[in-house]
């Protein structure tokens, strides 16, 4: 198979529209036409991980982070990135990253730790807003059925775990056909009167193009009328975070000892301990302490996360064990996510998850 395939299959999983701003995820080097010879993953490209590859004949990498996140005025290898990019290309190389789009995506990141954590009705700590289109076009009461298929296959009517959403409502549309047409129904310049079915569904914004696209081909008219609004609803499937329940109450110190081993970390900085029982568990893998307002907000004992700001400490007190485990530690399982989602797709394909231990962290 092409490398292209796989790129867009993980897209597919987590669209590139669902990063930050401030992100760089996607291509970062090389080109896609080529044939997958095999796929290594990692959490972050460095000189050894294309080192790997190039041992391993695999001209694709696949990294959490991304390896290029500003542009270049010159490429002379005066740092790990610029080195990178130039052994990469030298050998054919492409690499492809995943980052907060990954964060961000139904079962990303944040889903793979609260599994490894075995927590429990899980929803996103920090839903997306301002992302919902909602789309209204009028059709022909017998091709309602088609064009209500071709816009939910499109991307259309998914609200929390249910799809094919839609509302309908049957009226009457008007028109007069003029000069050059060729009307579904009706006749060129007399006044017509047609039975219609006004549908209504929801989309991500990002699809509005591919559902336009879809809605055009499938209506019958030459030219289907339909309105697009904007929605301020939070679209609760995606976002930053996530927060969920243990199935029993655990002891605070208990339940970090147990984190710390799950992730083989080296050390877990923590707030102190309250003599709570810790039962309600929000996290985010990386640098996600933007969101101890919606844990401590939400009601959770405890909030777990790659890094913390010193003062945080201090400013949340005793309202919430806050407790530190490591940007790498909280993030290192995301090579799971790629490997699931190309195997069960490219089960012929060479896949493999770095032996490198990039975490530029150590602990003494």
């Amino acid at each position: 198979m092409k490398i292209k395939e796989i790129v867009s299959a993980l897209e597919m999983f987590a669209p590139l529209p669902l990063q930050d701003g401030f992100d760089n995820a996607g291509l970062q080097i090389g080109l896609t036409d080529a044939e997958a010879t095999g796929a290594l993953l990692c959490l972050d490209v460095t000189e050894a991980v294309i080192d790997e590859a190039i041992e391993k004949s695999c001209n694709l990498v696949i990294s959490h982070h991304p390896l290029v996140f500003k542009g270049f005025k010159s490429l002379t290898g005066r740092d790990y990135v610029e080195r990178c990019v130039m052994k990469a290309i030298k050998h054919d190389i492409v690499v492809f990253s995943m980052h907060t789009n990954l964060d961000n995506a139904p079962q990303g990141v944040n889903y793979k730790i609260a599994g490894k954590i075995g927590m429990q009705n899980l929803q996103i700590l920090e839903p997306k807003e301002d992302v919902l289109l909602k789309l209204v076009t009028f059709v022909p009461q017998e091709k309602a059925d088609d064009v209500r298929k071709a816009l939910f296959d499109a991307g259309c009517g998914c609200i929390g775990n249910y799809d094919a959403c839609s509302y309908n409502l049957e009226g009457r549309g008007t028109f007069r056909a003029g000069e050059g047409t060729h009307p579904y129904c009706g006749t060129k310049g007399e006044f017509h009167v047609e039975p219609e079915v006004r549908i209504e569904t929801i989309l991500p914004a990002f699809r509005k193009e591919r559902v336009v696209k879809a809605l055009v081909a499938a209506h019958p008219y030459e030219e289907p009328a339909y309105d697009l609004y904007p929605l301020r609803n939070s679209w609760n499937q995606v976002g930053s975070g996530v927060v969920g329940e243990l199935p029993e109450p655990e002891d605070e110190r208990n339940f970090l000892l147990r984190v710390k081993e799950l992730f083989n970390v080296g050390c877990v900085k923590h707030s102190r301990f309250g003599g709570r029982k810790i039962r309600k568990v929000a996290l985010c893998g990386g640098a996600g302490a933007f969101l101890l307002p919606r844990a401590l907000a939400c009601g959770a004992d405890v909030f777990i996360t790659g890094e913390v700001k010193y003062h945080d400490y201090f400013f949340y007190e005793d309202r919430i064990l806050v407790a530190e485990i490591g940007h790498y530690e909280s993030e290192q399982y995301t090579q799971e996510i790629f490997y699931s989602i190309i195997k069960d797709l490219f089960p012929v394909l060479k896949v493999g998850m770095t032996s490198v231990n990039t975490n530029p962290i150590n602990y003494l």
